[in-house]
């Protein structure tokens, strides 16, 4: 193995973490608000079409990322009325939801299939590209990548230390305390729904306008449910969103990876690793039901209305 391919395997890494990373971010923002979306996979489906249709219809990838943003918080705002003005079941609504995005997707998508654009371009720095090892690995990647990062720095900055933060931990935890002191808890709840809708459609879009720059009906392939995952292996913490987007992004890669290493294990077998490291790091975490509840909200999937 050279020093090629560690690059390659590395860099591969964190493009396929970085989906992860936007829809988990703003799942756990909804999640600290109370509010449990399992809609993500339909979300970022929707967003993958619109980002992609926008885009090849305009040839602007920046108004293509727009679209998935608006068509994800459209979404977002479909579950976001029913749940809390309507007051349905937070899981069955989010199935539905999941359901309803794969439809319309694939609807909305039966005549791109087999049309491509050019995909999102890398950035690149002045002398740091252009570095031996470090380059390559660090400083030659598009904008939606290091916009991933900030992203996570700017959820941990609000939640922790913002007013606006304390206000969503708290409708999280007690929601009725929190409306007895003049909270908006439905108000916090919409805005928390509606961001992390928008960057589960941005999420999508990045499949479809930097991975695989073309529209593939069905093309997130659970990650939508690996980003919901993804927040509980982060116990609702920021910092660990990171840490579990790199890993499953390395173990999804890793399946592309393997036959260029010679792996000598069925092509079915390295498609099942992102699914299955997924559910063998829940089983371990969960095994501590301490390690489950020390952050997670008490509120969440539960609804609320005003006595």
């Amino acid at each position: 193995m050279n020093t090629d391919y560690v690059i390659a395997f590395l860099a591969s890494t964190a493009g396929a973490a970085t989906p992860l990373v936007l829809a988990s971010s703003g799942e756990l923002v909804a999640e600290r608000s109370g509010v449990l979306n399992l809609g993500l996979e339909g979300i970022m489906l929707v967003g993958a079409v619109a980002g992609f249709t926008a885009a090849l219809h305009t040839g602007s990838l920046g108004i293509g990322m727009l679209a998935a943003l608006l068509a994800g918080a459209a979404m977002a705002l479909v579950f976001a009325f029913l749940v809390l003005t309507l007051q349905t079941n937070q899981v069955a609504t989010g199935l539905a939801l999941t359901l309803f995005g794969i439809g319309l997707s694939a609807f909305i998508g039966r005549d791109l299939v087999g049309q491509t654009i050019a995909p999102l371009p890398a950035l690149s720095f002045p002398i740091l590209s252009d570095l031996p090892f470090v380059g390559p690995l660090l400083f030659r990647f598009d904008a939606v990548v290091y916009g991933s990062l900030l992203l996570v720095a700017l959820v941990a900055w609000v939640l922790g230390r913002t007013r606006l933060g304390l206000q969503i931990r708290a409708v999280g935890e007690a929601p009725h305390s929190a409306h007895a002191i003049g909270m908006s808890v439905t108000g916090l709840r919409y805005g928390t729904v509606l961001f992390g809708g928008a960057m589960s459609g941005l999420a999508g879009a990045y499949l479809s306008l930097a991975l695989t720059p073309m529209w593939v009906e069905g093309m997130t392939a659970g990650r939508g449910w690996i980003a919901l995952a993804q927040v509980v292996f982060a116990t609702w913490k920021p910092r660990g969103l990171l840490l579990g987007a790199y890993l499953f992004g390395g173990v999804t890669v890793l399946q592309f990876h393997g036959q260029g290493l010679g792996i000598a294990v069925p092509s079915q077998f390295l498609s099942m690793l992102p699914y299955l490291a997924t559910i063998v790091v829940l089983v371990i975490i969960c095994r501590d039901p301490k390690t489950i509840l020390l952050n997670k909200p008490m509120s969440l999937g539960r609804n609320f209305r005003a006595d």
